[in-house]
């Protein structure tokens, strides 16, 4: 298991052998500084208003609606598309074409021209093409089960039962979530400059923020069609609860293999967090926090349903963990003098319960954590300094890279997969090589292969010849120098993984990049794919500037006590 040691004592941050493994990336969990905690801030000390601009929805519930929402300095809407479509087409998988709902997040007004051409254009998605004012595209299907239960029940004047929309968690599924230029849409550059979304994803993670609460009113307005004057509104705490959900496949992973500086970026900046953490002194009160914050997460984990009985496994693991963790901890105190001495103590612990206790230390330090959320953003170029000769890049790899190094790829089961891209909808796969096709539309993420090639080749010249001189005669090897000088000088560099090998785990991949995104709920169903849950416990709108419910949702779990309202509690959710 991984060594909190006396590095916590002092500054220093955990090693890249440990901070970019692919056990530790897999085992990842929201903190303070994913995305969508630093949105929900920022939307509460900015007061971003949000106002419903159109709703022409049938009784049945079709048609669009668009919400306006008004920034300090800019102008959005959310368009939301609602169609019929039949069971049999609602499909999480990138090749469906038809949804329940697909909607588009547009800088700036809709008058009716735009709206025509978004109608046209956003539920074709890939297909269509949409002008570049439109800064994400998505889609979303229902959760039948948990949809027709919550509209039946308030439909009748009741409260649809916890239990059932716990197995859950939403009530909308998102399938994708496009940004960044695809389809015509805005490419990142232009947010850049953009003071509301300049940070990475921060665009994605609002649009489906107001998905969220689209599907509450979606839920509130059918019920009262059906109901009439018996339909009462969900519980406050049943709708903080519903997040949104999200199927995620492999078209996610390549991006963390893409975009190394903004991925060690990402990962040294939230060790910088933890090591100030780390460092903080022991306090009788922030004890009481933590063992608050651990038994909430022992009981989200009792919470989480999984088909994979992997994950199963791992979740009742860290539960037995943390229950001996709580037990124990208040006997601890003469033993912890600053919070790198529990980590000290729990060596044994599985990665998953390390990781939940991380989260929960950076969450009782809010004004050391919350800054660290502003400097997730970084440039991307790689290069290579004049003036080097292989003998430097040579000592850099020993340094940085023995883990691509010591890797024998003359193994087959360290060449086993290939990564390409589907002809038909261009998102990433995984193929067996030798026996599936598309090899030769083979993608270069295969890091460790390429940099293990290098350092053979380097290792045939003179350690003094240039390694400009030596690029002119190996112009095949330019691109992976750049990217090891460049990666080799930052703090945490490349993510030490093999993603040839027969036992490497996409997985790992798709957790590191959804817990920065600030996802719960991980629930593999295979090891390609995954369903995690948004916003879950997150403020609704109109809560996002109250602090008691604004930023106090990590690890949420099932609202408990009497959900049968009064009417006139019931109706405490706002006009459509």
């Amino acid at each position: 298991m991984d060594a909190y040691h006396s590095d916590y004592n002092t500054t220093q941050l955990r090693g890249a052998d440990v901070v970019m493994s692919p056990q530790h990336l897999g085992a990842m969990h929201q903190t303070r500084i994913s995305f969508v905690r630093s949105l929900i801030r920022k939307m509460a000390q900015q007061q971003w208003e949000l106002t419903i601009f159109d709703w022409q929805l049938s009784s049945e519930g079709y048609g669009h609606v668009i919400y306006q929402m008004t920034t300090p300095t800019n102008l959005y809407h959310l368009v939301v598309f609602c169609d019929e479509i039949d069971d049999e087409d609602r499909n999480d998988r990138v090749i469906a074409e038809k949804w329940d709902v697909t909607f588009a997040f547009v800088q700036g007004a809709v008058d009716v021209n735009l709206l025509e051409q978004l109608r046209a254009n956003v539920p074709l998605q890939e297909a269509g093409r949409n002008p570049n004012n439109v800064l994400v595209l998505a889609r979303a299907n229902k959760s039948v089960r948990v949809f027709d239960h919550i509209v039946d029940a308030l439909s009748k004047g009741a409260q649809p039962t916890a239990e059932e929309l716990a197995s859950v968690g939403y009530i909308l599924r998102t399938t994708a979530v496009y940004g960044n230029g695809k389809f015509g849409i805005a490419d990142f550059k232009l947010l850049e400059d953009n003071p509301d979304f300049s940070q990475s994803f921060s665009c994605q993670m609002c649009a489906v923020y107001l998905l969220r609460h689209f599907s509450l009113d979606w839920v509130h307005y059918l019920a009262e069609c059906k109901g009439k004057e018996k339909a009462i509104r969900l519980d406050k705490r049943l709708q903080r609860y519903l997040g949104i959900g999200n199927a995620t496949g492999l078209g996610m992973a390549p991006y963390l293999i893409t975009h190394p500086c903004i991925v060690d970026q990402w990962l040294t900046i939230r060790e910088k967090a933890i090591t100030e953490v780390m460092t903080m002194p022991y306090h009788a009160d922030k004890l009481q926090e933590l063992l608050t914050l651990l038994a909430k997460a022992r009981l989200h984990l009792q919470q989480v349903i999984t088909i994979n009985t992997e994950q199963d496994a791992l979740n009742q693991a860290a539960i037995l963990e943390l229950d001996s963790l709580i037990e124990q901890l208040p006997k601890f105190d003469r033993k912890i003098h600053i919070w790198a001495d529990l980590m000290e103590t729990i060596l044994s612990f599985s990665f998953e319960t390390q990781e939940i206790i991380l989260s929960c230390l950076m969450e009782i330090y809010p004004d050391i954590v919350d800054p660290f959320a502003l400097q997730m953003n970084t440039r991307e170029e790689l290069t290579i300094p004049g003036g080097k000769n292989t003998g430097d890049l040579l000592e850099l790899l020993e340094h940085k890279y023995q883990w691509a190094i010591k890797i024998d790829f003359s193994l087959p089961e360290n060449t086993y997969w290939f990564w390409y891209r589907s002809q038909d909808k261009e998102e990433p796969r995984l193929g067996v090589r030798g026996e599936e096709p598309g090899e030769e539309r083979e993608l270069p993420l295969d890091i460790a292969r390429q940099v293990n090639e290098l350092y053979s080749t380097l290792m045939n010249y003179s350690t003094d010849l240039p390694v400009a001189e030596f690029l002119l005669e190996n112009p095949h090897y330019r691109s992976i120098t750049r990217r090891v000088w460049t990666m080799g000088n930052r703090v945490m560099g490349d993510i030490q993984m093999n993603v040839l090998r027969k036992d490497a785990l996409p997985m790992h991949l798709l957790r590191c990049k959804l817990s920065m995104f600030g996802a719960t709920k991980f629930d593999p169903r295979s090891d390609r794919w995954v369903r995690v849950t948004f916003f879950q416990g997150a403020p609704l709108y109109d809560e996002v500037s109250d602090p008691n419910l604004a930023d106090n949702w990590l690890f949420p779990i099932m609202p408990s006590g009497d959900l049968a309202l009064s009417a006139c509690d019931s109706n405490n959710g706002g006009d459509l």
